[in-house]
């Protein structure tokens, strides 16, 4: 969906191209083709969209301005983003994801009621799960300081899981969001969690892991935090804690440790800020390198890195250290597999 929504600028466009044009767009091959063409044929979109209106109130395309531009930065962003609350906007420098177990120990609770208190006292926009454990305890402490908060779930927005959080739903309704990629009344499926994990680290600039197992949610979406290219911070405990031994693993792994309250709002503040603009690139001025690997990403879907090195027929070294140069210079952008594209 993203790469259509970027080969023909607009959905509308992208709904009335002929087929070559859609097979030129990666991913399209030709049971899908048939798919899309059959549906050009037999469906309205109008009376479609009059339909899903009807039946959901509220949700976002990533052509309406309220569509989180981190969501959309990700490799696959949900089409549609149904919404149910009263947040109406938020400074998306400062959403921080708060993830853990469903089992969270007295420590755990309290550190995450801890952290929660001081960034939301400070402005920050927390994002977790709304399940039992440690993400219940974020959107508590978020509310209690009269913060602000999102809910990414994996139902309908209109469904309540688990039940246990009904008043917590409500409080949440009433000064923050619940958002969900699927259409009011869908119920629970467990299928749909490991994909609701990617939005969470999706819309957040940073992901604070309080206290996960060894296998957990919490970490799936840690790893797909760290695989957008966001911070992933992770609380210490004992090695003799099972509830805690996921958050070592992936300290292990790079993701930096949580020492303190002021340690941490420290490091937050140090985040580059999203509304300040970066200045114009001369490209004229560049290395011919760079101006070579500009010229070979171009301004389409995103290259990888091997295409790049055939095209500018230098060694990957150097072309590595060409994309690195040009990434900080805000000229290109970088995707998982090392994969990167152009920025306007």
């Amino acid at each position: 969906m993203k790469r259509l929504y970027q080969a023909f600028s607009s959905m509308s466009e992208a709904w009335q191209a002929e087929p070559n044009a859609l097979q030129e767009v990666e991913g399209i091959g030709g049971q899908t083709l048939d798919t899309i063409r059959q549906a050009q044929q037999e469906v309205e979109p109008v009376a479609l969209l009059a339909d899903h209106e009807h039946h959901n109130l509220n949700f976002w395309t990533p052509s309406d301005r309220e569509y989180p531009q981190l969501l959309w930065e990700i490799p696959d962003p949900p089409p549609l983003l149904y919404y149910r609350g009263h947040l109406t906007q938020w400074n998306e420098r400062n959403t921080v994801a708060i993830v853990g177990t469903r089992r969270a120990t007295p420590y755990g609770r309290r550190w995450t009621k801890k952290i929660v208190t001081a960034l939301a006292e400070r402005g920050f926009t927390i994002i977790s799960g709304m399940a039992e454990g440690i993400d219940g305890e974020a959107h508590k402490a978020c509310l209690e300081v009269g913060g602000q908060t999102v809910a990414v779930v994996g139902t309908g927005v209109d469904q309540v899981y688990p039940y246990k959080h009904k008043d917590l739903y409500k409080q949440i309704l009433d000064t923050g969001l619940v958002v969900s990629e699927y259409r009011q009344g869908t119920p629970p499926d467990k299928k749909h969690f490991p994909a609701r994990n990617r939005i969470i680290a999706g819309m957040s600039r940073v992901t604070l892991v309080m206290e996960a197992p060894d296998r957990s949610g919490a970490l799936i979406t840690a790893y797909q935090a760290n695989e957008y290219g966001r911070d992933v911070y992770a609380l210490p405990n004992s090695l003799e804690v099972h509830e805690a031994k996921g958050c070592l693993k992936i300290l292990g792994k790079g993701a930096q440790a949580i020492l303190g309250v002021d340690e941490l709002l420290e490091a937050l503040g140090m985040l580059p800020n999203l509304d300040t603009p970066m200045p114009a690139i001369a490209i004229s001025q560049l290395p011919p390198l760079q101006q070579n690997v500009l010229q070979a990403i171009g301004f389409g879907d995103p290259v990888g890195l091997d295409w790049i090195v055939e095209q500018v027929k230098s060694p990957s070294g150097e072309v590595l250290g060409a994309l690195t140069q040009l990434e900080l210079a805000g000229a290109i952008a970088p995707y998982p597999g090392m994969r990167y594209q152009r920025l306007a």
